[in-house]
């Protein structure tokens, strides 16, 4: 067993090197190693399954008592500065393991249906094979630095991936956008990582923590300094995790494929952060008004997500307003202290979500076989309806996947939600109340979603809901092929660009088209059932009369025999109590949505019309881009324009004026300098005659 732990660090190694290999023959052969198409997706998927079991096999050795284990070597040295880098292995760095590896696992697999005739189909699994890498090294990192290298790379990795259509330019601008985000919450994290540093000398969790919480109590640091670290530390986290107001990088992120949609923005990526905050709880749980800052930006994140996924028509849209609500429970969690609720949340989460994003990616699947490849029509749940009996595995699983994050027992979000909405009742009833009422609008825009997509009459075929779709968004997705140039993120192919992207349907390829969708091929439906598994009984680790998740991870400062104490005072009454009032207000969201989406006995057009201005506000995502656009976007323009007059005027003016004062002089000198010595003795007899006679006067 000592082995395995010695070579883990082929976890993050493995699928590194298929990225490598792939990525390099697509580099140095473009035309063979693309033609490898079924041979690249098995090395690779055979790769990370490796991981995959690996993972497995250190999860399994941890959860039976293996001691924590770390491998360093010095990386760096400068006189009294050392940095090490290397791996380390806990009981978090275990569960993460497992979590990242099996879901891009499923993901890998399902691309292969997916993605099947999509020009760029090797490209796609080489940059899932290096996001696959990069996160699974920030999940083994020992220190700060190392983190911050892999968090980097994840980035970089996901704005290859949601610009991998990158002759669209709604999915180039959306790569930009989500690498500019992030970009300002790693330039926080980084001045936040060093001014940590400057003050504790060192990039170790632990110590950074121990020493923080000294220097403050001893007054060699200023807690309000301790505190702007701090916070600048969180903005990386709230970058990556999508929380106000850096969440606007990832609904927009949904312009990439939809297996991404499922790893980046649902399991892996957004978890980065949460994962972060967890990592550095030692130092967050010293700095008060930081904890505090944490919780109260994840509660108004988790009801701003939620506010805006209600009146949202692109199935993936909603889905990712979700994830932005989901996540604001998570960070709410690790405010309030309750690190294990957040983390087992995160953990329930990551297989009910990516499920949902897989059922969605099935759904469009099978809609493009009756709309073709247009993603207006093709997401738009007003155009949907009936598709339980088209595509009956897809909206079982749907249905699986949305109990759960609806919170219904038994299945694996109610017992995470739940031991969420306790921890913040008992630190402060404001942030329950917030997260109650969030709770009760999952619960209607997740059933409005499947009622709309799954119940009913099909309405795919309905030609009046497709002209105003249509007329809606005139401006919208419109493949723009420029066959001569290959350009972007990744153009290692420029043949990719005269294909096109005729990637889901065979009939499509063809130029056919049915009158009705299909349920999707056994590679894209088996993830899904697998992953409906977890979704429905994972929550059981975590049930308060038997809670195996807290005792297998818990907070860094406590000890297991505190936590089985704290276990041991379960309360049945105040369970039932908090429980019931989740469900209650899970219900009521649910019986909202049969009756509009549903029975149709409320019409959701006559109410929308009669809170227009409420309506328009959700609908418009608080008009939080538009304020984004004027500030950032176009002020940044503005403010550029100003700078070039200044450069043009001023800087351009003074350079300019130089050049003509030199050159007025060289034509003036030119003159005096013609070689003849007649001339200069007439110059010097000049001066000396103005020399006397301005000395005389």
């Amino acid at each position: 067993m000592e082995a395995l732990y010695q070579y883990a660090w082929l976890i993050p190694l493995l699928p590194l090197l298929g990225a490598m290999v792939v990525g390099l023959g697509l580099i140095s052969y473009s035309q063979a190693t693309s033609n490898l198409r079924r041979g690249s997706a098995i090395f690779i998927v055979s790769l990370l399954g490796t991981a995959m079991v690996l993972s497995f096999g250190i999860l399994w050795s941890q959860i039976n008592g293996h001691e924590t284990y770390t491998q360093m070597f010095e990386w760096a040295a400068a006189g009294d500065f050392k940095l090490s880098m290397g791996y380390t292995i806990d009981h978090l760095t275990a569960l993460m393991l497992v979590i990242v590896t099996t879901v891009a696992f499923l993901v890998m697999v399902y691309t292969d249906g997916y993605m099947a005739h999509d020009a760029g189909y090797v490209r796609f699994y080489a940059y899932l094979s290096l996001f696959s890498s990069s996160m699974l090294g920030l999940v083994v990192s020992p220190n700060l630095v190392q983190v911050y290298i892999f968090w980097e790379l994840v980035g970089v990795s996901s704005y290859l991936l949601i610009g991998f259509w990158y002759d669209r330019k709604a999915a180039a601008d959306a790569c930009q956008k989500a690498f500019v985000t992030n970009r300002v919450g790693d330039f926080g994290l980084l001045l936040g990582m060093l001014g940590i540093y400057w003050a504790t000398g060192s990039f170790e969790f632990e110590v950074m923590g121990v020493r923080l919480e000294q220097l403050v109590e001893t007054g060699a640091l200023s807690a309000g300094l301790a505190t702007l670290f701090g916070v600048l530390v969180f903005l990386g986290p709230a970058a990556k995790s999508a929380q106000f107001p850096l969440h606007v990088w990832l609904p927009d992120a949904m312009e990439g494929p939809t297996p991404i949609s499922a790893l980046i923005h649902a399991a892996t990526m957004v978890a980065a952060g949460v994962f972060l905050v967890a990592r550095m709880y030692p130092v967050f749980e010293h700095l008060p008004i930081v904890m505090n800052i944490i919780a109260w930006t994840g509660a108004f994140t988790a009801f701003l997500g939620a506010t805006i996924a209600i009146t949202q028509n692109d199935i993936k849209k909603g889905l990712a307003y979700s994830t932005i609500s989901q996540l604001g429970y998570m960070v709410m969690a690790m405010g309030v202290g309750a690190y294990s609720a957040g983390l087992f949340h995160l953990m329930t989460h990551a297989y009910f979500k990516a499920m949902l994003f897989l059922c969605s990616g099935s759904v469009i699947h099978g809609m493009e076989a009756v709309v073709g490849h247009n993603p207006v029509l093709a997401q738009d749940m007003r155009l949907m309806g009936g598709l339980r009996k088209y595509m009956p595995v897809t909206s079982a699983c749907f249905l699986i996947g949305t109990l759960a994050i609806c919170g219904i027992p038994p299945f694996a979000g109610f017992w995470s939600k739940d031991e969420i909405l306790g921890s913040a009742f008992g630190a402060n009833p404001a942030l329950w109340l917030i997260g109650w009422a969030t709770a009760g609008m999952t619960a209607f825009y997740m059933f409005r979603m499947y009622f709309s997509t799954f119940e009913g009459e099909f309405r795919g075929n309905d030609e009046q809901i497709k002209q105003q779709l249509m007329a809606a968004n005139s401006t919208g997705d419109k493949v723009e092929m420029t066959p001569a140039v290959a350009f972007g993120p990744g153009a290692m192919d420029p043949k990719e660009l005269e294909h096109g992207h005729d990637d889901h349907d065979h009939d499509h390829d063809h130029g056919h088209h049915s009158d009705s969708p299909h349920e999707s091929p056994i590679s894209m439906t088996l993830p899904l059932m697998v992953l409906a598994i977890p979704s429905m009984i994972i929550g059981l680790l975590g049930t308060p009369f038997a809670n195996y998740f807290e005792q297998f991870i818990y907070a860094p400062g406590e000890s297991l025999a505190e936590v089985l104490e704290e276990l041991a005072e379960f309360d049945l009454t105040e369970f039932l109590i908090m429980a019931g009032n989740s469900v209650g207000i899970a219900l009521i969201g649910i019986t909202f949505a049969s009756l509009m989406y549903l029975s149709r006995k409320i019409d959701p057009s006559a109410i929308a019309e009669k809170i227009k201005p409420l309506y328009n506000f959700s609908l418009n995502k608080w008009y939080l881009d538009d304020l984004n656009d004027k500030l950032f976007v176009r002020g940044s323009r503005r403010l550029a324009r100003q700078v070039l007059e200044v450069d043009y005027k001023v800087v351009d003016g003074a350079v300019n004026l130089t050049g003509f004062i030199t050159l007025l002089s060289g034509e003036g000198l030119k003159y005096l300098e013609n070689g003849r010595a007649q001339f200069y003795a007439l110059i010097v007899f000049v001066a000396v005659l103005g020399f006397v006679v301005f000395s005389g006067v």
